[in-house]
């Protein structure tokens, strides 16, 4: 049986399946691990020689191989963070954004190994010490960033159940419109309580507001406590008017909690570059100070 596809057709196919595969492929399995097996060698190899090179008296930053070491380790730490500037500037192939951030990781962990072994475990109260302490909070607050882009994403996607942010937000204000209808025959007292509810700002709310997500005692649920529990109402058209608005008032709390949880979520995601850019700046100085001293007392 003829084959349904040209040689032509099948070759343009599988270079088809390679990009769509390319696209969906992880920052960290980028090129089939290959920055990982590359930090992965250079940390072994690091490894290697500073157990198998005889340094009198010991091993420390001021031998020949702490030098090598430094400077080895300078040189990754001031490629890497060029980053942030690089990934304004993405481009295709082997060095696209996704393949800089893989060696970005990967390199960066690799630190590590270089930086504590510079070291010759010879740490104190001094600008050395400083600069390999804000290395390693850098790499942590890195981790944490690996963490928080490879999980919470897909926390996103779930929690907005194929809403964008503009419907959720589009849902939220019919949701008012309409409570502020239903409410019209309530008491004063719980009319009062439905206004306190619709004039708070869902998106008000600072860092702290957005990492602690969903609130379990704001206006919009003190206001269906209150009515759940009120038992002034005896006519039926009255008690009508008050499931209406508790339904509706559920519906907001309901709604609010959506958004929160997606506010937190997107806190999470970016809140560590609060940490992790300050402090690679931090260490870019201290590295500069750590430099000059050395060759200053050199």
């Amino acid at each position: 049986m003829a084959s349904l596809f040209t040689d032509e057709d099948e070759t343009g196919f599988a270079a088809a399946e390679r990009r769509r595969s390319a696209e969906h492929e992880s920052f960290l399995s980028h090129r089939r691990f290959f920055w990982a097996k590359a930090s992965g060698g250079l940390a072994l190899f690091v490894l290697l020689t500073y157990l198998l090179i005889d340094v009198e008296p010991r091993h420390n930053g001021g031998s020949w191989y702490g030098y090598t070491l430094g400077t080895l380790g300078l040189g990754l730490i001031v490629w890497l963070a060029w980053l942030g500037i690089r990934k304004r500037r993405p481009t295709p192939g082997s060095w696209s954004l996704k393949g800089w951030t893989s060696a970005h990781v990967w390199l960066g962990l690799s630190l590590v190994v270089i930086g504590t072994l510079h070291t010759g475990f010879q740490l104190g109260w001094n600008v050395h010490t400083l600069a390999w302490a804000l290395m390693m909070l850098v790499i942590i607050t890195g981790i944490y960033g690996i963490t928080v882009y490879a999980t919470l994403p897909a926390r996103l996607s779930e929690n907005r159940r194929e809403m964008t942010r503009e419907q959720m937000v589009e849902s939220l204000t019919m949701i008012d419109r309409q409570l502020e209808a239903a409410a019209q025959p309530l008491s004063r007292e719980d009319t009062d309580c439905v206004i306190a509810a619709l004039e708070q700002d869902v998106f008000s709310t600072g860092l702290l507001g957005r990492l602690r997500g969903p609130d379990r005692h704001d206006a919009t649920r003190d206001a269906l406590d209150r009515i759940s529990t009120d038992r002034a109402y005896d006519r039926d058209e009255d008690d009508l008017a008050q499931q209406k608005v508790r339904g509706l008032l559920g519906r907001r709390a309901s709604q609010i909690d959506q958004i929160r949880r997606q506010m937190r979520t997107k806190a999470l995601l970016e809140i560590w570059l609060f940490a992790h850019v300050p402090l690679t700046i931090a260490l870019l100085a201290a590295l500069t100070a750590h430099v000059i001293s050395v060759f200053f007392y050199w």
